[in-house]
């Protein structure tokens, strides 16, 4: 029996979807209130044991503070570097809830609470201040995530460890809600058309600045579809849609190769499974691409 947990729309799309916005929310206030970096990367959530992370982010006045969707405590959970602690449910009943109790929480703590109030990359969302709707949060369904993160993260880290040219951290990118790592092949991109619901045109295309194979997770969020797992190129080499990748198939309508969270869980080894397919994905961007695989590569040092 695999130790991958069990994902379903069915079951947990709505807990997945109060997740999904509320990740949006931290991300927001990152946004809002620290420098900008190399493709947006101070953005991303962190994974963690507990849950996902926001960088530290500076208050203002000598202090700095991070937020932590904590899905052991099913709470989002500031921390401060004055050593004060403060917490807020995540089962607020709405959105537009626990968007208010998470503004009030910031300005007790006498920290920023300034951030966009629209969700991106979520076609026809309401701001979070109008969301209004009932919305059930189930630990059980966060709980599953977070084990299907924790499962994932060690093939991740392991199918990152092996390149040495640019590339990402694994981390969490809350637009999408999918856990993510990027190489980079050292060289730049056409311009990207942009088009993506709710983002300005001008982050997309500094994202997609550098040529890059992009791997990650997509457990759903607020869109209710079967997690995945994907794997895709910017820009795609001639060939690349029809190239032979272990495990996965080309997706017309998302642009890139999927592999079934499903599929994965049921395998007798669910890791090699997903490596297989990782690498793959990879190795027909770099020899479509004629990337200089000699100098991005090597062999991982073993722990």
């Amino acid at each position: 029996m695999s130790n991958w947990p069990e994902l379903t729309v069915a079951r947990d799309h709505d807990t997945l979807a109060v997740l999904h916005l509320a990740s949006q929310m931290l991300g927001k206030i990152r946004v809002a209130h620290a420098p900008w970096t190399n493709h947006g990367w101070h953005l991303a959530l962190q994974p963690r044991a507990n849950g996902l992370e926001t960088l530290p982010t500076a208050a203002g006045d000598g202090r700095t503070f991070t937020l932590v969707l904590d899905l052991c405590r099913h709470a989002i959970v500031l921390w401060v570097s004055d050593e004060s602690r403060d917490e807020l449910p995540l089962n607020a009943g709405s959105i537009a809830a626990l968007h208010a109790r998470l503004v009030a929480m910031l300005e007790r703590n006498r920290l920023p609470s300034r951030f966009n109030g629209s969700p991106n990359e979520i076609e026809g969302a309401l701001p979070f201040a109008e969301d209004k709707a009932p919305r059930n949060y189930e630990r059980d369904s966060a709980d599953r995530l977070r084990e299907a993160l924790a499962a994932t993260l060690p093939v991740f880290e392991h199918y990152r460890a092996s390149f040495t040219g640019k590339s990402s951290p694994v981390h969490f990118w809350w637009g999408g809600f999918d856990l993510a790592v990027t190489r980079f092949s050292g060289r730049p991109a056409p311009q990207h058309p942009g088009g993506v619901p709710g983002l300005p045109d001008r982050i997309t295309r500094e994202a997609y600045s550098q040529e890059e194979a992009s791997v990650g997770f997509w457990a759903g969020g607020a869109t209710a579809a079967e997690p995945f797992f994907y794997g895709y190129a910017y820009p795609d080499p001639p060939g690349y849609r029809d190239a032979p990748v272990v495990n996965g198939r080309f997706d017309e309508t998302y642009g890139e190769f999927v592999l079934p969270y499903a599929e994965v869980r049921a395998a007798a080894d669910p890791g090699q499974l997903l490596s297989g397919f990782l690498q793959s994905t990879y190795d027909a961007v770099a020899e479509l691409g004629h990337w200089d695989r000699q100098r991005l590569e090597r062999e991982p040092i073993a722990p």
